[in-house]
């Protein structure tokens, strides 16, 4: 239904001076998409509150509403055009007074669990980049065709603005800053496998993959919510922190787009805080995280971990085992030489890992997984209170490059998804007794001797009795050279 209406608007965006990336296409579709959505949201509110018997109070004053200064119309339903803006009235009314407006609703006193609340947050952190009026009202007509109440149309509207914001996460950029893969996401999200009435949590959520993922999990598994049940979604479920502006913008959009009404995401630098005061109220059942692993950490907040590293990764995974609860789950991508590095700090968090949790699967992934990372990560699923004891590793060989154009699917990870169950031995996985492990390094480097059918270990005998044959013949090589002499 939508998708050439985003054609149509990034080919405006394109044109006008202001929008030269692709993360400028996606913020300033963001701001006029959700205008429109919070326009038909009210639409729908409004006619539920009219079926009760009661009166409704729209969201936004009357000359703020769509309908009076983005698109209004005349009677026969069209948009009256004396009365639209365009050009550069159409601009200082955006600039000098919507956004002022809208930038209000974030104030001390409200509710920060509210839709208001999250208008205010999102205003107060964007701006209008479209320098052109005239081209600002073109992406306002278009926007103004499409609606936004019906479930396949909500259900559209999130599917394209997933594809942007894997378009940006590719933009020449870390493309795991704004975009983790959906197929893993999915994939990590199965194999944890959250319930309504757990509390989810992703402390460097970006666009807020892994959150929205598991609403739909856990409202596609079930036949028929009840309202509590709705309402335990809605409000006491999903939970992130970000630092970044407009990740943390896109990540609200993106879940509000989904159909979660007040996203539950603060604006925050998680390593900010001190994991000595995190509480048991604190904590969460379930932790799903990519956090970042390029930034460099100064030393002021390394204090606040006991172990100090300049990694953010590492920091960010003292952070996941010390605000999960006791039996609590996690999936957490991180670099692939967390495994192995011998550094003092890795080495510490890979013994706490296992000591106060039980690590019990290891996905290696391939190179490629992530666009522009340039790096090889893999997923660690672990429980928060028993000591770890077996870890099962299964290596991603997908026989074939990723990249921009061959990306990871669902189909590569189902032979994942289906041996984790039973942590069955094959071609592509193989268990290790954390007992066998160094005590000192707990090296856990990815050796897997199965695949190709693996590695005949011979008998010390065998051995012994091969080094004699190979000393024979050198012994009489070098009687032979010494008669040529």
């Amino acid at each position: 239904m939508f998708e050439n209406h985003f054609k149509n608007i990034d080919q405006v965006l394109h044109t006008d001076s202001g929008s030269a990336t692709e993360l400028d296409y996606v913020e300033q579709t963001s701001w006029v998409l959700f205008l429109k959505y919070l326009d038909d949201l009210d639409e729908i509110k409004k006619t539920e509150t009219q079926l009760a018997g009661r009166k409704y109070d729209y969201i936004l004053d009357t000359q703020y509403r769509w309908d009076s200064w983005a698109c209004p119309k005349g009677k026969d339903g069209k948009i009256d055009h004396h009365k639209a803006m365009t050009g550069d009235d159409l601009n200082e009314f955006v600039n000098g007074k919507l956004f002022p407006y809208l930038k209000k609703f974030k104030n001390p006193d409200a509710d920060a669990n509210t839709i208001e609340y999250k208008i205010g947050e999102i205003f107060s952190e964007l701006k209008n980049k479209i320098v052109s009026g005239y081209k600002l009202r073109e992406i306002l007509n278009v926007v103004d065709s499409m609606h936004f109440r019906k479930y396949e149309e909500k259900h559209e509207l999130s599917h394209l603005y997933e594809n942007k914001i894997k378009n940006m996460g590719n933009a020449g950029r870390n493309g795991g800053e704004y975009y983790t893969p959906r197929p893993l996401i999915k994939t990590i999200v199965q194999v944890v496998a959250p319930t309504i009435g757990e509390t989810i949590y992703d402390g460097a959520c970006g666009s807020a993959g892994f959150l929205v993922e598991s609403f739909n999990y856990l409202t596609q598994n079930q036949a028929k919510l009840s309202s509590a049940q709705m309402a335990t979604l809605q409000n006491k479920t999903f939970y992130g922190k970000e630092i970044k502006s407009l990740a943390y913008i896109i990540g609200i959009m993106n879940m509000i787009l989904h159909g979660i009404e007040a996203p539950n995401i603060r604006h925050m630098d998680t390593l900010a805080q001190n994991i000595n005061d995190i509480q048991e109220k604190d904590r969460y059942n379930i932790i799903l995280a990519n956090p970042p692993f390029g930034a460099k950490i100064g030393t002021e907040l390394q204090h606040n971990f006991p172990i100090k590293t300049g990694a953010s990764d590492l920091l960010f995974l003292q952070h996941f085992i010390k605000i999960l609860k006791a039996g609590g789950r996690a999936g957490i991508v991180i670099k692939n030489t967390f495994l192995s590095n011998t550094d003092n700090a890795t080495t510490s968090i890979r013994k706490l890992l296992l000591q106060n949790c039980n690590l019990h699967t290891v996905l290696d992934l391939p190179g490629g997984v992530f666009a522009g990372a340039g790096v090889k990560t893999v997923v660690l699923f672990f429980e928060k209170g028993k000591l770890s004891k077996n870890v099962w590793f299964y290596q991603l060989n997908l026989g074939r490059n990723l990249g921009k154009g061959n990306p990871l699917s669902e189909a590569d990870l189902a032979e994942f998804v289906k041996l984790q169950k039973t942590k069955e031995d094959s071609d592509n996985s193989w268990g290790v007794d954390v007992s066998s492990v160094n005590q000192e390094t707990f090296d856990l480097s990815v050796k897997n001797l199965n695949k190709g059918g693996g590695v005949a270990l011979r008998s010390p005998e065998v051995i012994l009795k091969e080094m004699k044959e190979l000393d024979t013949k050198i012994q009489s090589s070098v009687l032979g050279i010494q008669k040529l002499l």
